[in-house]
């Protein structure tokens, strides 16, 4: 081992999105929080990322270009700028080709996405070796956009001194989009087709080759959003194909519970809602619920708990389950609130629902930010029923607004949610186990039975749920535990000495 070092961990957190300059999905919040919490636990932390075309130009026109060359990238050399921009005391830096980024709509969904991300990792191997501040001891990929870099780096790269002794952590934020393309990319596009392991490694069947695959097999550490969903992962069920390759690299597979932004989601200094209140006194969230139920159309009870729904409308999200039962819960006289987009299938059902069942139902087919505010702050209850769920943030942004999750016992939502035990009192929210609408429906009414008869349990649950810490720190220190493992040379900075 070389001579051990009391410094910063050096990361280049690599990920194809992140808040506040473009945003799909779950990973964006990651990217945008989780250096920023790294920073604050001791590492040195940059950002990079494609610089799109639609990221806002009040961003767009503070960025410093700081390096260009070429690519090389099969047959062809493709020119790549890097410019960056500083943000909440995090450097961004954004790797540029309009040809590649500079697309009109959605960051995805193109038909040379393949060759694009291929692109992006290979430009961020390429930036370590030439840009001097973007030298690093770990680089830490995210999802199959940066699913190459591993690869690359191992084959093209490891004579180059800089990039000799650097790392790689991978992290799966949903196993089910992996980047799977024809094996013709392999000599078309990444230029490994002649390097017999990295077609082994990179195959998934006769005539197509998979990126997540590849960062499976050559990270160095595989991280996932959740530990429960680490276990899941290696079940057939679960894995989507790669469950053999996590079982047989169980030991470098840990699962770390994602965090949410608590600055943002906070009760007592929401602007997005019209009564704010804290784990102290919740008196106002009252108040906050009769305005919903107005804003909804429904009837305006203090006394009917009202259950919310926020987030993707898919399969994914356990939504048969919710309309198999919405009869019976109608009949109960719980009212449902929903929000959100997808499948169009799920859409025209709710519409349905919000048609037959007046003010006891309500659905808003649309993405809207400020309106989650004021559902999670209204709602007495989330529904989560998930058929997976890597991590979730929804239960997390419920329970710091005292609005107990109702969730299926996978993924991050049996992580982050402590059933309700009432012989201890015990638990921030409540979970059934089976994906069976009949289990679900018990589960969410019994939950509304502690609401109509105890008021006391149910203040107290609310206290506890508000309480649960999610903030980034603690996942941040879990990272840098991971970071640390594949350094041991390099002695943990604790700013506390400094």
């Amino acid at each position: 081992m070389a001579d051990r070092v009391r410094r910063k961990i050096r990361v280049l957190f690599a990920a194809s999105e992140a808040v506040p300059f473009v945003k799909t999905g779950g990973l964006a919040d990651v990217a945008g929080s989780l250096p920023r919490a790294l920073k604050h636990a001791g590492a040195k932390v940059a950002v990079i990322m494609p610089k799109y075309g639609n990221i806002p130009w009040e961003y767009q026109e503070k960025m410093e270009h700081i390096s260009d060359f070429y690519v090389p990238l099969a047959w062809r050399n493709v020119y790549c700028g890097i410019e960056k921009l500083t943000f909440n005391g995090v450097d961004f830096y954004f790797v540029d080709n309009e040809a590649y980024f500079k697309r009109d709509g959605s960051i995805y969904g193109y038909f040379d996405d393949g060759e694009r991300y291929a692109f992006f990792s290979k430009a961020i191997c390429e930036a370590i070796s030439r840009v001097p501040e973007l030298a690093c001891d770990v680089v830490h990929c995210n999802d199959w956009q940066t699913a190459l870099v591993p690869v690359f780096l191992r084959e093209f790269y490891r004579e180059i001194p800089v990039c000799q002794n650097v790392k790689v952590m991978f992290t799966v934020h949903n196993v089910k989009f992996q980047g799977q393309y024809s094996d013709k990319v392999l000599s078309d596009v990444l230029g490994l087709e002649n390097i017999p392991a990295a077609v082994d490694q990179l195959y998934c069947d006769r005539d197509s080759i998979n990126y997540m695959k590849g960062a499976l097999c050559y990270s160095d550490i595989i991280t996932t959003v959740s530990p429960t969903y680490a276990g899941e992962l290696q079940m057939p069920f679960y894995g989507e194909g790669m469950d053999p390759i996590f079982r047989r690299r169980a030991d470098a597979l840990v699962g770390i519970l994602n965090g949410i932004d608590t600055i943002d989601w906070n009760p007592k200094t929401d602007k997005f809602i019209a009564a704010n209140y804290d784990v102290k006194d919740l008196a106002d969230k009252a108040e906050n619920k009769r305005l919903l139920q107005e804003e909804f159309g429904l009837a305006q009870d203090p006394d009917r708990p009202l259950v919310v729904m926020i987030g993707r409308l898919t399969n994914q999200k356990g939504l048969g389950l919710v309309r198999y039962a919405m009869g019976q819960l109608m009949e109960r006289g719980v009212q449902v609130a929903i929000l959100g987009t997808g499948d169009a299938d799920q859409e025209e059902a709710f519409r349905y629902f919000d048609s037959v069942y007046g003010d006891k139902m309500a659905a808003r087919i649309a993405f809207d930010n400020a309106l989650s505010h004021r559902m999670y702050a209204g709602g007495d209850l989330l529904l989560m029923p998930s058929e997976f769920e890597p991590c979730g943030l929804s239960q997390m942004i419920a329970m710091r607004y005292g609005t107990l999750p109702v969730v299926r016992e996978t993924g991050g939502l049996k992580d982050s949610v402590a059933p309700y035990n009432q012989y201890t009192g015990e638990g921030t929210g409540f979970s059934f186990a089976n994906m069976n609408a009949d289990e679900m429906a018990n589960c969410l009414l019994n939950a509304c039975e502690i609401f109509w008869t105890d008021k006391e349990t149910w203040a107290k649950l609310q206290k506890q749920a508000m309480a649960a810490d999610f903030s980034w720190k603690r996942a941040a220190n879990d990272y840098l535990d991971c970071y640390h493992r594949l350094h041991p040379e390099i002695i943990r900075y604790n700013k506390r000495r400094d």
